[in-house]
């Protein structure tokens, strides 16, 4: 465990207390799972409580000498939870990851065996399509597999691979049902930097308008997306590898190494040997790890680097399956208090690798710290006798090929004083705005949250009459017809969990970019999820409660006033309380979002899903 250190700085008065509100109102829920956590421990090696016939099926396909190691009982032996798949470029590095951790786990007298895998669907694939309607639910979905991979309670700690949109927390939210046991995320890292995003969105706009070509369109994607890696802008792929950072769920520096590089191959291996000295250490369990401070740290680095609106459904639930409660109300306030630092694709030009080398996570961690901006008397994955909590991350790693053992050394460095490059990465004294960009409105539709860091101020404000309609295609039909040359707010309801499993709406960014840049005031309001590349304009998501569920979204009408003010948080319809009392929602024909690309097995998950707010989850209410 770390502990305070009398050096830290003094923590923000709102921390302080967004942090205090949420150990208040989740006093009952945390002290129900950590009970179920001490239930779950034991003193020696797990598989030892198993009968022989159990322990002779655990370890049958494992090499002999895997094998008296497993048989002996006091080894630790470590289970991987993999996401691979070669369609994937993300995760397509995964491949030899098992063979290299089993590797490293041998050198220092461990075991590890691959306990399962878990499904990988990729957003930028489904994106439009019908497949994107399982996307949010894959989520979960990725969390149940976790749990029948560690079900079999023969693993001593947990080694989590997995990188982009629904995958990592859903691993998140599977291992915590096992949060006696410690558990280390592996990343494998971004592609190297290809077209630039500027110039990809570009193209894009272009063929919006019928000024590009399909074939065009298609060679610009393929120069962006060329390689192995995650894609290469600050979406939610990027942002859940800086949450496993600031979090201290993953090694420090990790987040952002190219994949196939020593450096890479050094910090895999480093990850096998930390799992099995925690498997070693008592009250290293992920469960007891992931408190209130962490996932408030986990807020701070979302809104200091402007990362994806997802996480306002996304750590909503993985903090709830740790029995801590967080609401949109928490992401407020301390948006209000926490400066943006970084600009990274699509709120800047720059990519991931840049932010990198421009300092990376190693200086943003050292700032916020230094403002007390973030616990640091937190338990990291890195903690040891010397109780160092978060300091342990304001460092990046280096590795040394020509280290006298032959086999090259991985060592922590601390992270550039200065910023590598201004306009991507900024210290506390020069920020690029006051506050973190990401907003709650609230008003008679209801509540939705609001991304503004990529949205220009004179765009921030849009009152304008509505555009209704209850599928992003039709809004793309009307563009293509020539009927959105106006100002307009479009209202794209019905696109809930309950309703479709609330798809993202990626497709609609290019149009109603065009339009805003032809000098029309637009803004979208959707009770849907935008891309976590959410970009310049004004759109407020996740509209609680959703239309489906009687939400007012459901009662707008096209042609009704609508004002969406991210500077005064307000998110309202010129209709009187009466009046929109009396209105009668659309009961519109769903049936084609319930049949059909799979979509007929994930009905019991959308009649349970909670409400956006709460995490959009059908397994924790």
């Amino acid at each position: 465990m770390s502990t305070p250190n009398p050096s830290f700085p003094a923590l923000n008065p709102a921390l302080a207390a967004v942090t205090q509100r949420i150990e208040a109102r989740s006093k009952d829920s945390r002290a129900a799972y950590l009970a179920v956590l001490d239930s779950a421990k034991r003193p020696d090696r797990y598989r030892g409580g198993l009968g022989c016939a159990n322990m002779a099926h655990a370890f049958a396909a494992m090499p002999a000498n895997d094998k008296l190691a497993i048989k002996r009982e006091r080894e630790p032996n470590i289970g991987i939870v993999t996401s691979y798949n070669d369609m994937l470029s993300a995760h397509q590095p995964y491949a030899d990851y098992p063979e290299q951790i089993k590797a490293a786990a041998r050198k220092v007298n461990a075991t590890a065996q691959v306990a399962g895998g878990v499904p990988a669907m990729c957003d930028g694939v489904t994106q439009g399509e019908d497949g994107m309607e399982l996307s949010l639910f894959s989520r979960d979905v990725i969390a149940l597999s976790t749990a029948v991979a560690l079900s079999h309670n023969v693993f001593d700690a947990t080694l989590c691979l997995g990188i982009c949109d629904k995958i990592v927390p859903g691993l998140v939210m599977g291992a915590l049902q096992f949060g006696h046991l410690p558990t280390v995320f592996v990343p494998a890292g971004p592609m190297t930097t290809g077209l630039s995003n500027k110039d990809k969105a570009r193209v894009r706009q272009q063929y919006a308008l019928g000024l590009a070509t399909r074939e065009e369109l298609l060679e610009a994607e393929q120069a962006a997306y060329h390689g192995a890696g995650t894609c290469t802008f600050y979406g939610t792929a990027n942002s859940n590898q800086m949450l496993m950072e600031i979090m201290g769920l993953q090694l420090p520096g990790s987040s952002f190494v190219n994949p196939d590089t020593p450096l890479r191959h050094a910090l895999t291996a480093a990850a096998a040997k930390q799992a099995v000295a925690l498997s070693q250490s008592e009250g290293s369990g992920m469960g007891y790890q992931v408190n209130a401070k962490v996932i408030v740290n986990g807020i701070v680095g979302l809104l200091a680097t402007g990362g994806s609106t997802n996480h306002t459904l996304h750590l909503v639930a993985m903090a709830r399956a740790a029995g801590i409660l967080i609401n949109w109300d928490d992401f407020s306030d301390l948006s209000a208090v926490v400066p943006l630092l970084a600009r990274i694709y699509p709120n800047g030009s720059a990519d991931v690798n840049h932010f990198a080398a421009a300092g990376g996570m190693g200086f943003l961690i050292a700032e916020l710290l230094g403002a007390g901006l973030l616990h640091a008397d937190v338990q990291t994955v890195m903690d040891d006798a010397d109780g160092r909590g978060l300091h342990r991350y304001a460092t990046e790693p280096w590795f040394n090929p020509n280290h006298a053992s032959g086999a090259g050394s991985l060592a922590w460095h601390a992270s550039p004083a200065t910023s590598g490059d201004e306009e991507v990465l900024r210290p506390m004294s020069r920020p690029f705005s006051l506050d973190g960009g990401l907003k709650l409105l609230q008003g008679n539709i209801g509540r939705a949250v609001v991304k503004t860091s990529a949205v220009a101020e004179k765009h921030r404000t849009v009152r304008a009459p509505a555009v209704v309609v209850n599928d992003q295609k039709e809004l793309l039909q009307l563009f293509k017809d020539g009927k959105l040359e106006r100002d307009f707010v479009a209202v794209v309801r019905f696109q809930g969990p309950k309703a479709n499993g609330m798809p993202e709406l990626h497709k609609l960014t290019p149009v109603l970019a065009v339009l805003q840049d032809k000098g029309f005031k637009v803004a979208l309001v959707t009770d849907g999820r935008m891309s976590g590349a959410s970009g310049k304009v004004p759109a407020a998501i996740h509209v609680s409660p959703e239309a489906l569920s009687g939400g007012m979204i459901g009662k707008i009408r096209d042609g009704d006033i609508i004002e969406l003010n991210a500077n005064t948080n307000r998110l309202h319809v010129d209709i009187n309380d009466e009046e929109l009392a009396q209105r009668t929602a659309p009961t519109p024909d769903l049936s084609h979002n319930q049949h059909g690309t799979g979509r007929d097995l994930f009905a019991l998950f959308r009649q349970n899903a909670s409400a956006a707010e709460e995490g959009a989850s059908p397994l924790f209410q």
